[in-house]
């Protein structure tokens, strides 16, 4: 670059942090641009059917739908254009719905968090701490308290507060589905007595017997450090809406391996000799973004180095790709991080207002690595989804098939199944494997898994599984189907649940969650009684077990195993009699 263009640069990154609105005069999609507020809302609504009235029932192209709070009379409708924006305005103003007279009118976008902090900070002559400063001590030692909040606590002491941690939570899904559901009180207090007040039985929480050094994947970012100024590939410090974009390095942190805490160092020699600068989130302006390390028990080890084009030609971005191959490969700089497979992504947003939108270039080594689980080969892409624990992985598998109890006349149906992982460490115990998921390129490696493993009795499809579900159901043979959920963070969409109940052939379901407070919802609606919504018999559960994952976080992965109604009460009935012929 010119002294001109970085003179440029610098002049627009100072005047962007003096004005909040500025981000809505850059060419990047924010849904803040075209953002109406609509008024006189019933009191009584759900935003999922206020979405199908805008999009469905009047196709006005929403992009996003934002309530100020919990059961609140107005909200916020995002759009992608002025024309739409306009368009919905025209159309809602007036309509009735659920007997409410609605209003539309333009909305004012909300000033950048960051930069409103930051002038707040000017107008009181006083430095607001964030909240990670509030810990006073340094960078280094506050992203240890931030990533990793129990790396001083005894182990034993972790799982003692996640089993109890657990345990709270089954006690609220119970009240819930009571709350929910007063058919269902009978059945909760039947458990309760059984189960010291939970609603079904708690096993002891598993973990794995390596619990450093874990994450055999990571997402880092490429910065500036909050002391020096200076080029840092870690994690933030805080949130950008706190007032900080700072980066702080990941030296001190016990659950990432040495392999990638000696690539990302590496790496940070590279960006610095580029002249190119880190991606600023205020103004928008810089290049280098973030990296992205994957590894494998096998010592393998995946880079995908992210950056922002910007104004870069085609020619620039390619001697870029050249110089971080040479500088990875045998006899360059980078050779002492033993990069097996390496990959080039430019992340930028596009103009027309999708969402950010990145395009991989495969630089050098492989074009994906591998692993084992519980003796079978699983070959890893750079965006395919494989837990961040692969010895915890297997441990959570191995419950998983233990709470199953499959058989060889039964088939299992995978939904969500990733890369195939737990469809296929089930196959050798059940008749059939059926796998869902939405991703193409994620059932591409599930089916290259398949033949890589000699595995015949696993078939994988791509589609939502709400579209799909019940013709992927149809085509097996088996009279018993149980199925697997590992849905993302937020849990499984509600169509999806609702086809997963009123599949007759569906005994039992196992659920795992890696949020259990958000899965919260998603059992409650399986336990509903049969209604014209909520067709089948509904799902109970029986039985829980929670699986450490994340050591040293407060995260844990639990799962459930629901059953039929029915069959859930003539389990009740014989732990009864057990429990009775013991005393």
């Amino acid at each position: 670059m010119t002294n001109a263009s970085v003179e440029e640069i610098l002049t627009t990154n100072v005047e962007d942090e003096k004005d909040p609105y500025a981000y809505l005069e850059r060419d990047d999609f924010t849904s803040e641009k075209y953002k109406i507020e609509i008024r006189g809302l019933p009191k009584y609504y759900g935003i999922g059917e206020f979405k199908k009235l805008l999009n469905e029932k009047l196709d006005l192209q929403s992009c996003k739908v934002k309530p100020p709070r919990k059961g609140s009379g107005w909200l916020y409708v995002c759009f992608r254009n002025e024309e739409c924006r306009q368009r919905a305005i025209t159309t809602i103003n007036g309509i009735l719905w659920k007997n409410s007279k609605l209003t539309a009118q333009v909305a004012k976008p909300a000033p950048d968090p960051f930069v409103k902090r930051k002038l707040e900070e000017e107008s009181s002559n006083k430095r607001l701490k964030t909240d990670s400063e509030d810990l006073n001590c340094s960078p280094m030692d506050r992203i240890k308290f931030i990533t990793t909040p129990l790396w001083n606590m005894p182990y034993s002491s972790q799982l003692e507060f996640k089993q109890k941690e657990m345990k709270s939570i089954l006690m609220k899904i119970g009240q819930q589905i009571i709350r929910e559901s007063k058919s269902m009180t009978d059945w909760i207090n039947s458990q309760k007595k059984l189960y010291d007040g939970l609603p079904c039985k708690l096993q002891n929480i598993l973990s794995a017997d390596i619990i450093e050094a874990y994450r055999n994947k990571c997402e880092f970012t490429i910065g500036k450090d909050s002391e020096q100024n200076k080029i840092t590939i870690g994690f933030r410090l805080s949130s950008y809406a706190s007032g900080s974009t700072a980066v702080a390095p990941i030296d001190n942190l016990c659950h990432i391996p040495k392999s990638m805490k000696t690539a990302v160092k590496v790496l940070e020699t590279f960006v610095n000799e580029s002249n190119l600068e880190p991606f600023n989130p205020v103004c928008h302006s810089g290049y280098w973004r973030q990296v992205t390390a994957r590894t494998t028990r096998a010592n393998h080890l995946m880079l995908i180095v992210g950056i922002h084009p910007q104004d870069l030609s085609n020619e620039e971005l390619d001697k870029l790709k050249s110089q971080l191959r040479i500088f990875f490969e045998e006899g360059g700089k980078g050779a002492d991080a033993n990069v097996t497979s390496l990959y080039f992504q430019t992340i930028d947003k596009k103009n027309a207002g999708s969402e950010s939108s990145g395009t991989l270039y495969h630089v050098n080594g492989t074009e994906y690595i591998e692993e084992t689980l519980l003796g079978l080969k699983f070959r890893v892409s750079p965006q395919a989804f494989f837990q961040v624990n692969s010895s915890g992985a297997e441990v959570l598998y191995k419950a998983a098939i233990d709470l199953a109890r499959p058989t060889k006349d039964m088939a299992l149906l995978d939904v969500c199944c990733g890369t195939g992982t737990i469809g296929l460490c089930f196959s050798k115990h059940c008749g059939e494997v059926l796998g869902i998921e939405i991703i193409p390129d994620a059932i591409k490696d599930a089916k290259e898994n398949v033949i890589k493993n000699g595995i015949t009795n696993c078939e994988f499809f791509v589609g939502k599984a709400e579209d799909i579900l019940s013709p992927v159901i149809q085509r097996t043979t088996k009279s018993n189907i149980t199925a697997i959920v590992d849905p993302p963070r937020a849990g499984l969409h509600q169509k999806a649940l609702l086809a997963l109940r009123k599949a007759k052939k569906l005994n039992r379901l196992v659920y795992i969650s890696c949020d259990p407070r958000a899965a919260m919802k998603n059992v409650v609606d399986l336990a509903r009684p049969s209604s014209k919504q909520y067709l089948g018999e509904p799902f109970v559960p029986v039985k829980a077990i929670a699986v450490d994952m994340f050591p040293h976080t407060k995260h844990c992965e639990l799962i459930l195993c629901l059953e039929r109604l029915s069959n859930a009460i003539k389990l009740n009935e014989h732990e009864c009699s057990n429990k009775k012929n013991i005393e």
